[in-house]
């Protein structure tokens, strides 16, 4: 066990450190590389420009990972299916998220490739087993990358907000591989803890206020990362612990609070409103918590205190699985509504100011 943890423990430092010199260098190096927010100001939050390309970071501590992994374990992963899906879906994801920093490409475009890498998920073995029917659930496994592959980049529209929601995520997802399988050195909690750590080093730079931005080469990759860990580890806790399926959908719901309130927030104000869900806007529950009177850092500090709950109750209710106890897990589901209640709530009092003509 200590060497488990020791070898763990090398690659979350290990992630951490690579994550720091990566964005150090886009910083000294990227004076007009990725910059954004140039033409832009009216859709995005911050109306300075700063690099866009620190989620690089995110895919470069997987790659290293990846690399140093197969150096110095005797498990040669690239005989298995499941993680050959990840490595090309992240890859895809990544590379969509590039040249959209660069080019701004087309939604049809950007939906396209993320339901290829769904698709890439179910070829490759990664399925949610929610309903038992492998047509149903590879649907369900396609919705929920695309789903989270745009929920996460919404919600990257203020520092430190989705770094922050998917450390959270991450940490509770490693809590449960923990608990269910014991602590291992497998490939995936590898790159599980290395992911970690490459985020803890992004949000060094990124919380406000900020150096640089994620970017959608970040948020992309980081989206179907999580994508990924949350279906073996979260949706489908069901199936490692013998409870209903439900039980994972509830434990999902639950860990991704933060994200999926703002996205239904959003979604749902948008088309009372009549306008597409896809555009950007600064009609995001973060931009209405500073309408309320909080600052871009106060805003941080409520969606982490989200976040950390939201994580607390997620390892909470994969106790409480273990125990066969799920009428609290019912309960603690909750939560959900409670903040995307309060949430929701805001954006119908608090409204976004109105330009006065100089």
């Amino acid at each position: 066990m200590f060497e488990n943890l020791l070898f763990l423990g090398g690659f979350f430092i290990g992630g951490i450190i690579v994550s720091l010199i990566t964005n150090k260098l886009l910083l000294n190096f990227s004076e007009s590389l990725g910059i954004r927010n140039k033409n832009d100001v009216v859709v995005r939050w911050s109306n300075q420009s700063k690099p866009s390309l620190g989620g690089v970071s995110f895919y470069v501590v997987f790659i290293f990972s990846t690399i140093a992994y197969s150096i110095f374990s005797e498990d040669y992963i690239f005989h298995e299916s499941r993680f050959i899906g990840l490595l090309l879906a992240g890859s895809l994801a990544f590379g969509m998220g590039l040249a959209d920093d660069a080019y701004n490409t087309k939604p049809l475009i950007k939906l396209s490739i993320q339901i290829l890498c769904g698709i890439i998920f179910v070829y490759s073995g990664t399925v949610i087993e929610m309903t038992h029917n492998h047509t149903y659930d590879s649907i369900l496994t396609i919705c929920w990358v695309v789903i989270l592959m745009n929920s996460l980049n919404m919600l990257d529209n203020m520092d430190g907000i989705t770094g922050t929601t998917a450390f959270f995520i991450l940490s509770a997802s490693l809590v449960s591989v923990c608990m269910i399988s014991g602590i291992s050195h497998g490939v995936y909690t590898i790159l599980l803890v290395s992911v970690i750590g490459s985020i803890i080093g992004f949000l060094y730079y990124n919380i406000h206020p900020s150096k640089l931005f994620m970017g959608d080469a970040g948020s992309q990759f980081i989206s179907l990362f999580v994508a990924y860990i949350t279906v073996h580890d979260l949706w489908n806790t069901g199936l490692s612990t013998n409870t209903p399926s439900w039980v994972g959908f509830a434990i999902c719901l639950v860990a991704f609070t933060p994200a999926a309130s703002d996205t239904l927030t959003v979604v749902i104000n948008r088309l009372r409103k009549g306008k597409s869900p896809m555009v950007g806007g600064k009609d995001h529950t973060t931009h209405h918590l500073v309408y309320a009177g909080l600052n871009d850092r106060k805003v941080w500090y409520v969606f982490s205190g989200i976040g950390f709950i939201s994580a607390i109750l997620t390892i909470l209710m994969i106790h409480l699985s273990l125990e066969k106890n799920l009428f609290p897990i019912a309960f603690l589901s909750i939560f959900f509504f409670i903040v995307f209640g309060f949430l929701y709530s805001l954006t119908l009092k608090f409204k976004q100011p109105t330009p006065k003509n100089d």
